[in-house]
C-alpha cells in the first residue's frame, strides 16, 4: 500500500471571536419599473418617417384577458410574460382603422403612448421633421451639448439594437456609439453640441472607477435600462447618454456608478432603483453634493414609503401618475402604486417650507418633489429584446423608473438651453422649483399641472391634493412654459445653511463656524439664540458663558443682492462639566518581557497622567503610555490616575496587572500504529499567562484528524496507511511567544 498523500495547506486551528456586524454596503437595491402583463402588437410605422406624426392621435390601446388582469406588473420582464398561462380564451382586438384597439367585452385594456404623444402632452418642443439645419437653439432644445449619465446595475447585452429599434420605429434621431476606455482620464471632455447624440457604456466599480469586466445578465436589470436609455433619449433626443452598469445591485456597487458619474463630469444622473431607507443614509449623502450635476430618483412603486436615494435632499425624487391624454389634451391622477412620504431619518431641507403651496411645515424631508406618467396600464412604448434573438418585443412601460429618465431628459434640455442663453446650468434645481416657481402662484401654475387627484394609499396623506403632495410633489411639468421660465430667470438658488448638533461646556467659551453656500455675500442672524450667543459677519457663532441646557438656534442666513434666504437649524448642548473618563483594564506580561500598553481615556481638554501603587521600574508618559522595561512574576493592582488640565477635575481607573514566568511549550510524542488499525494520539500546550493561541499543523497525511479542547489537540486516524510521516507544529500566544516541534508518525504494515 502506498504512503498516504500529504496535504500541501496547512490547517490552522485558532481561538478567535468571529465580528459579524450589519453591512450596509451588501443591501441591495431594486428597480422600479412596471410592465402591463400583455405583449403588445408592433406600434404603427406613422412615425418612421416624421417623429411628429402620431403626436395628436390617441394612444393605441390594447386587450389584456381576464385571467392576466391580476398579475403583478412591478418587475415584469417578458420572459415572465410569455410564460402566463394561456388564457382559455383570448379575444381578438378590434381595430379602428386608426392605430387603435378595442378591448373585447370580458377584458381589460392598456392604453400605451408614443414619444410624439408624451412630447406633446408634455408641451416639450416639437421634434423637428429633419434635423441637418437646425439652429443652436433647436439643438439646445433638443438637449444638445450636455450629458445623461445613466446608472443601473448588471448587463444590457441589447441596449443598442433595442435603442436602434426604438428610433426607427418613431423616428428620433440615431446615436453614435462612442466607446471610452476602462483607463480613461476623467473627467471626459464636455459634450458636444454639434456631436448629436452619443452613446457609450461603462462598467463601474464600488470604489468608483471603471471596469473592463461585463457585469452578468439579468432580464428585469436589462428591462430597466431599455426602458431608462429609451426615454431619456425620447425625451432629451440630441443629449449623450452614459450608461453606467454595476456589477450587481448591492448599495455599495450602486453608490460606485454614481460616483464614477460625477467623476465623469457635469452632467444628469438618473436613478431608476430604490432600497428602503434607513439611519445609514446620511452615510452616502456626499455622493450627492458634486457641482453642475444633478440627481434624479425614482420615489418608488411601493405606495406611502420612502426610498433611498430619493429620499436625498439633495436629489430629485420622482413621483408616479396615471395618464389619460386624447390628442388634444392631458388629465391626470396619483399613480396607485408611487411611492411618497416623510423621511424618519432626515431633516426637512430649507426649500420645502411654509412658502410652498400645500407643503404645510414637513416634520422631515418629504417625497415626492415632481412627478411625470408612470402607470404600465396608461404606458409608454419600450423596445426589449431577449439575449441571442433579434425578435423585438414591444412592451406597455411604467413605474415611477420611467418618469424619472424623463425628468433627466427635461433638466439636460433645460441645462442645455441655459448654456445657450449664456447662463449656468441648474445643478441641484431644487430652490428653483420649489422658491422660484412653485412658490409664485403665475408661476406655478404656468410651469406645473397640479395633480389632484388619485390615492396610493389609506393614509391620511395618501390622497393627491392641491399643492405639494407626497404622491405627486409639485406636480407634473409643462415643459416649454418651464423651459421659458427658467430662461427669463437668472439661476441663483437661495442661500444653503446646513444644519449640524454643537456641543460645549460650562466654563470653556464656545465657538463655532455655520457652513453656508451662496454665489453672493451673506449676512446672518440667529433666532431662538439664548442671551450672550451672538453670530458675526463671517458666519462664527460665539458665547462666551455657556449655561447648562439644550438649545435649538435658527442661522438666518440672506442673500442682500437677490432677497433670497436660507436657514439652517443647530442644536446647541452646553453640560457641566465632567471628570475625564478612564477605562480599567487586565494587562498580561511575561517576566524578562518589556511591558507596554495605552490607558484609555477620554476628554475634551488635554490630560495628564500618574500612578499609584506602581511596581519599581513602572512609568506613564504624558500621552497615557504606561512602560516597565523588565517585569517582574507576580500580580500588580495599580491605580491610574488622569486630570483634566483645563477643569482640574480627575478620575481613576484600577489596572490589575499580571506577570507570568516566560516560556511556550509543545509536548508532542511521537505516534506509532499498525495500518489498517485505529490510531490516536494527544498534543499538549503549555503557555502560561497566555489568553488566546494560534497553532498550525502541516505534513499531516490526509486522514488524520484534530480536534482541540482546552490545551489539548487530540489526533486521531481511523485507516493508516503504511508510511512515515513528520508533523510540523507551531503555536504562538497572544504575548508573541511561540514554539515549534516535529512529531513523527510511523506506521507499519504489520
Amino acid at each position: 500500500m502506498p504512503p498516504a498523500e500529504v496535504a500541501t495547506g496547512t490547517t490552522t486551528l485558532e481561538i478567535s471571536v468571529p465580528v459579524l456586524p450589519p453591512d450596509v454596503a451588501a443591501l441591495n437595491t431594486q428597480p422600479t419599473f412596471h410592465l402591463a402583463p400583455v405583449l403588445l402588437d408592433a406600434p404603427a410605422d406613422i412615425d418612421a418617417i416624421d417623429g411628429s406624426r402620431s403626436a395628436r392621435m390617441p394612444a393605441a390601446m390594447q386587450a389584456i384577458p381576464r385571467e392576466w388582469q391580476g398579475v403583478r406588473g412591478r418587475g415584469l420582464t417578458v420572459s415572465a410574460i410569455r410564460a402566463l398561462p394561456r388564457p382559455q380564451f383570448t379575444p381578438a382586438p378590434i381595430a379602428t382603422g386608426q392605430g387603435d384597439v378595442l378591448p373585447s367585452a370580458g377584458t381589460g385594456v392598456v392604453s400605451t403612448f408614443t414619444p410624439a404623444q408624451i412630447r406633446t402632452a408634455y408641451g416639450m418642443p416639437t421634434l423637428p421633421a429633419s434635423l441637418s439645419s437646425l439652429t443652436a437653439a433647436q439643438a439646445a432644445q433638443l438637449g444638445a451639448g450636455q450629458t445623461i449619465y445613466i446608472v443601473n446595475a448588471k448587463h444590457d447585452p441589447n441596449i443598442m439594437a433595442e435603442l436602434n429599434a426604438f428610433n426607427q420605429k418613431f423616428g428620433l434621431p440615431a446615436c453614435t456609439v462612442k466607446s471610452i476606455a476602462a483607463n480613461a482620464s476623467l473627467p471626459l471632455a464636455a459634450a458636444s453640441s454639434a456631436a448629436g447624440c452619443e452613446f457609450s457604456v461603462v462598467f463601474s466599480t464600488s470604489a468608483g472607477g471603471m471596469s473592463s469586466t461585463t457585469p452578468a445578465y439579468d432580464s428585469g436589470w436589462a428591462t430597466e435600462i431599455a426602458l431608462d436609455v429609451q426615454w431619456a433619449h425620447a425625451t432629451a433626443p440630441l443629449a449623450r447618454i452614459i450608461l453606467i452598469e454595476a456589477s450587481d445591485s448591492s448599495m455599495s456597487n450602486m453608490v460606485g456608478g454614481i460616483r464614477l458619474a460625477n467623476a465623469m463630469g457635469p452632467g444628469v444622473v438618473s436613478m431608476s432603483f430604490g432600497s428602503s431607507e434607513g439611519s445609514w443614509t446620511a452615510g452616502v449623502e456626499s455622493t450627492f453634493t458634486t457641482a453642475k450635476m444633478t440627481y434624479l430618483a425614482a420615489s418608488g412603486d411601493n405606495g406611502p414609503a420612502v426610498e433611498w436615494p430619493a429620499v436625498s435632499p439633495n436629489v430629485v425624487a420622482v413621483g408616479g401618475t396615471s395618464l389619460t391624454y386624447s390628442g388634444s389634451s392631458r388629465t391626470e391622477v396619483a399613480w396607485a402604486n408611487t411611492g411618497g412620504g416623510v423621511s424618519a431619518y432626515t431633516a426637512t431641507p430649507a426649500y420645502q417650507n411654509t412658502t410652498v403651496p400645500g407643503m404645510g411645515a414637513p416634520a422631515r424631508r418629504t417625497v415626492a418633489d415632481v412627478s411625470m406618467n408612470s402607470d404600465p396600464n396608461t404606458g409608454q412604448y419600450v423596445a426589449v429584446m431577449t439575449p441571442g434573438s433579434s425578435t423585438v418585443n414591444w412592451v406597455s412601460a411604467g413605474g415611477t423608473s420611467l418618469a424619472t429618465p424623463q425628468w433627466a431628459g427635461i433638466i439636460a434640455v433645460a441645462n442645455a438651453t441655459l448654456v445657450q442663453a449664456g447662463k449656468t446650468v441648474l445643478g441641484a434645481p431644487h430652490a428653483v422649483l420649489y422658491n422660484k416657481i412653485s412658490s409664485v402662484p403665475g408661476s406655478y401654475a404656468s410651469v406645473f399641472a397640479d395633480v389632484a387627484k388619485g390615492s396610493n394609499g389609506s393614509c391620511a396623506a395618501c390622497t393627491a391634493k392641491t399643492g405639494h403632495d407626497q404622491l405627486t410633489g409639485l406636480g407634473t411639468p409643462n415643459v416649454s412654459n418651464l423651459l421659458s421660465t427658467l430662461s427669463g430667470t437668472v439661476i441663483t438658488p437661495a442661500p444653503t445653511v446646513a444644519s449640524a448638533s454643537i456641543s460645549g461646556q460650562t466654563g470653556t467659551a464656545l465657538s463655532f463656524t455655520v457652513s453656508a453656500s451662496s454665489s453672493n455675500p451673506l449676512t446672518y442672524s440667529l433666532s431662538g439664540n439664548p442671551s450672550g450667543m451672538t453670530i458675526s459677519s463671517a458666519g462664527n457663532v460665539t458665547w462666551a458663558t455657556p449655561v447648562v441646557g439644550t438649545y435649538t438656534v435658527t442661522v438666518n442666513a440672506l442673500d442682500a443682492a437677490t432677497g433670497q434666504s436660507g436657514k439652517g437649524t443647530y442644536t446647541v448642548t452646553i453640560t457641566a462639566p465632567v471628570p475625564p473618563a478612564v477605562t480599567a483594564s487586565t494587562i498580561n506580561g511575561v517576566a524578562g518581557s518589556a511591558l507596554s500598553f495605552n490607558v484609555n481615556a477620554t476628554s475634551a481638554n488635554a490630560l495628564t497622567y500618574s500612578l499609584s501603587g506602581a511596581p519599581s521600574g513602572m512609568s506613564i508618559s504624558q500621552t497615557g503610555v504606561v512602560s516597565w522595561t523588565s517585569p517582574l512574576v507576580g500580580k500588580y493592582v495599580v491605580t491610574v490616575i488622569v486630570k483634566d488640565s483645563k477643569t482640574g477635575l480627575s478620575n481613576q481607573a484600577v489596572f490589575n496587572i499580571s506577570i507570568v514566568a516566560s516560556g511556550l511549550s509543545i509536548n508532542a510524542p511521537a505516534m506509532t500504529g499498525v495500518a489498517g488499525k485505529a490510531l490516536t494520539g494527544t498534543i499538549s500546550i503549555s503557555a502560561p499567562g497566555a489568553t488566546s493561541l494560534s497553532i498550525s499543523i502541516s505534513g499531516a497525511p490526509l486522514g488524520l484528524n484534530f480536534a482541540m479542547s482546552g490545551m489539548n489537540i487530540t489526533t486521531s486516524w481511523s485507516s493508516p496507511v503504511t508510511g512515515n510521516y513528520t508533523l510540523k507544529i507551531t503555536a504562538t500566544d497572544n504575548t508573541g511567544r511561540s514554539a515549534t516541534v516535529n512529531m513523527p508518525v510511523t506506521i507499519t504494515a504489520k
